[in-house]
């Protein structure tokens, strides 16, 4: 089982992440959401793979297959973890693509980190810029919705993973997006999260603030964002990034839930892999038209 130490606890015990990587080609790292696993991207991995990509896929801390520490949660934590694995794996030219909670592990990793090593970012239904309502952001949510989450949690974790698993995939009485074994498989991957990493990420999401973060990108970025997402408001998150980042690339799905890597499989795999092989190209053209620019050397005469 594939695993890469990335930290220590704070009791002097190995952090180690669960992590897979097949493929070959520019790699593409996906980041999972709260509270799944790296298997969430069920229906990515064969199209980027068979499309000559390199896919790496991990279990954040304190969910699926990774190590179960009680702390560490915090943004910083999480991305100098992202970092670790980037460094581990000799990983360059890479894409990020985080997925809700994991779009804010993009965002902090480019300014944290400088954006070390990528070259592009995908922010999939993501919890970025800023997810708490505040006097500045009237279209974000509700303290007391997060702090309802919380108690809901630690009064019966399985329940609520139930009933959370509906409005993620935007399942109701008249309208079932997928079948009900999807439903379970999708709550079997939340179930495997420890209690504390469930409790402490619902803090780390609500609360954090990334819009600084988001100023500092500046390689090509797709926003991907359903517009009926009834987890992370559209106008919250994907409207108001794109605002923030005039040159990104945003795409909205008109029937949209929050669970577009399955729900929308096909239109985000064709969009992202459009978006892929597009600033590929643009790069390859950059870095030909540098070399045709540049003076070649004059070498000295000999007598």
């Amino acid at each position: 089982m594939p695993m890469l130490q990335v930290n220590q606890a704070s009791n002097g015990q190995p952090v180690e992440l669960f992590y897979e990587d097949i493929g070959s080609g520019s790699p593409v790292v996906l980041i999972h959401g709260w509270p799944s696993t790296h298997a969430m991207w069920e229906y990515q991995f064969y199209p980027l793979t068979h499309n000559g990509y390199r896919v790496i896929s991990y279990d954040r801390r304190g969910f699926g297959l990774s190590s179960k520490p009680a702390e560490g949660y915090d943004y910083d934590t999480l991305t100098d973890d992202l970092k670790a694995l980037i460094d581990g794996l000799g990983l360059d030219n890479v894409t990020l693509v985080g997925f809700s909670m994991g779009g804010g592990e993009v965002a902090r990793y480019m300014s944290r980190h400088h954006g070390n090593k990528v070259s592009r970012v995908v922010f999939v239904s993501s919890i970025t810029p800023h997810l708490l309502k505040s006097s500045d952001n009237q279209n974000g949510v509700e303290r007391e919705v997060f702090a309802r989450m919380y108690d809901k949690v630690q009064e019966d974790r399985f329940e609520f993973l139930e009933n959370f698993g509906k409005l993620f995939f935007g399942d109701t009485m008249l309208k079932n997006p997928v079948s009900k074994d999807t439903l379970r498989w999708s709550q079997s991957l939340a179930e495997m999260a420890s209690p504390i990493a469930t409790l402490k990420c619902i803090e780390s999401f609500s609360m954090t603030d990334f819009r600084q973060d988001l100023a500092s990108i500046g390689v090509p970025t797709l926003i991907v964002h359903g517009k009926d997402d009834k987890i992370v408001p559209c106008d919250a998150s994907a409207k108001w990034a794109a605002a923030m980042m005039p040159h990104a690339e945003c795409k909205l799905y008109d029937d949209g839930s929050h669970a577009l890597p399955i729900t929308h499989k096909d239109m985000l795999n064709t969009d992202l892999l459009a978006f892929l092989s597009r600033t590929e190209s643009d790069a390859l053209s950059r870095s030909q038209s540098a070399m045709r620019s540049t003076p070649m050397p004059q070498h000295e005469a000999r007598h």
